[in-house]
């Protein structure tokens, strides 16, 4: 999976096990940091998945809006709700405390998120004083913990705690099954944050989502992806998912975007569209494939927009754009790649294409011509991650906050507001 949960329960099971490699027959010593699991039964931690006190942004992961108000996830934590009718001065009015939480989407009145392996619907029909009304136990099997933790399906890690400690070492060795290290090391990498624009904002049942979202709803059913799999749940009783079932489509997975009846899936190695006019048995209907890479995906009636990103998640080198034509939709064909810096997420309303692209900031684009786009505005001094954009106005999660952006003249783009992240 792009966001590495489980990479930090593995982390954390080797740091402890270095902490206790220690040697006395000399007296150097070594600092090390590691973090410690703090747990909750799995009862405690379900009866706590309501309004709380709101906190601090602090890691932004996926993003979603509804109507005047926006649920931003934080990463393993839970789901910040923002009151949003004045956009220009935000207000973070509440958080669920939801750990193990990555992805959400929203239909109408109902919130479907994760809650580790589980499957939480949340009635948001106030979002002052949200409702649990449904687990869906295991719709996420590769969530479960692992690689250090022995399961305990009564038990949930809820948080981690941050643990600085000092061991003697062999002097003349190389100090541990870590040898090497020479400053103090933090054995603990945070998941990635990241998410699906759509289209309309305002009169859909659905909300939108960002271009790295894992969470879309197509009509009565929502469809996730793992690192694999396409699962479908059917969401008919909207307070009653049900899981139906999954379709396997390969290694890599990162992303998925709807459109028209159609899922486009975006993975290290390449797009897939999947046809859901048959919810319940998506089709397979075309591939683009590209070099090893991160790939969030867009797509309108007759194109589709990549970003192809480096970094250690995908293991790729290429930073670029690449658009396609899909007007036959079993056989995408390239029409031009674009250079990039990092890119990440994107949207595209009407000729407006507005990309991610990591320190750059955030790029906008004339695209009527896509064999010559045009940067039309960079807005710099901030590392952008997502974007959702409706009727000009975008919404932008970045490494340092939240932004809103007035771009209803993209020659004079305005600032409309900021929320900021904890130090």
């Amino acid at each position: 999976m792009r966001l590495k949960h489980f990479t930090t329960i593995w982390l954390n099971a080797i740091a402890l096990l270095f902490i206790f490699n220690s040697c006395e027959k000399d007296n150097c010593t070594r600092r090390y940091t590691y973090w410690e699991p703090v747990y909750k039964t799995k009862e405690e931690a379900r009866a706590n998945i309501k309004n709380n006190a709101p906190r601090e942004i602090a890691m932004p992961g996926k993003i979603y809006i509804r109507g005047n108000y926006i649920f931003l996830n934080e990463v393993d934590k839970g789901i910040h709700i923002i009151d949003n009718t004045n956009r220009s001065a935000p207000r973070n009015i509440a958080f669920i405390d939801i750990p193990g939480n990555l992805d959400l989407a929203v239909k109408g009145n109902m919130l479907y998120t994760d809650f580790y392996s589980d499957l939480v619907a949340i009635d948001i029909t106030n979002p002052e004083q949200v409702i649990v009304k449904k687990f869906t136990e295991n719709v996420f099997p590769e969530r479960a913990y692992g690689n250090g933790f022995s399961y305990n399906p009564s038990m949930t890690i809820t948080d981690w705690i941050k643990r600085d400690t000092v061991v003697k070492i062999d002097c003349g060795g190389d100090g541990g099954i870590f040898g090497g290290m020479k400053r103090s090391d933090v054995l603990f990498f945070s998941p990635q944050s990241g998410n699906n624009s759509g289209a309309s904002a305002g009169g859909s049942p659905f909300g939108l989502g960002g271009s790295l979202a894992r969470f879309t709803i197509v009509n009565n059913h929502l469809y996730t992806v793992s690192s694999s799999d396409l699962n479908v749940v059917s969401i008919a009783d909207p307070a009653n998912p049900v899981f139906t079932g999954k379709v396997s489509i390969g290694w890599g997975i990162e992303t998925i975007y709807p459109f028209n009846n159609r899922l486009f899936i975006g993975s290290n190695s390449g797009m897939f569209i999947y046809d859901v006019t048959n919810p319940l048995n998506p089709e397979k209907l075309g591939t683009f494939a590209h070099v090893r890479s991160c790939d969030p995906v867009i797509a309108d009636n007759n194109n589709a927009f990549v970003t192809l990103s480096s970094g250690s998640t995908c293991q790729g080198f290429n930073n670029q754009l690449d658009i396609l034509d899909i007007t036959n939709i079993t056989n995408p064909v390239f029409i031009k790649t674009y250079p990039m810096t990092n890119p990440h997420g994107l949207a595209k309303d009407g000729n407006t294409l507005i990309i991610c692209d990591g320190k750059d900031g955030l790029k906008f684009y004339n695209s009527a011509d896509l064999n010559n786009l045009i940067l039309q505005k960079t807005i710099a001094g901030f590392e952008a991650e997502d974007v959702i954009a409706f009727n000009g106005w975008a919404l932008v999660v970045a490494k340092d906050g939240l932004y809103q952006y007035d771009y209803s003249s993209v020659s004079n783009i305005n600032l409309l507001s900021k929320l900021g992240i904890k130090n």
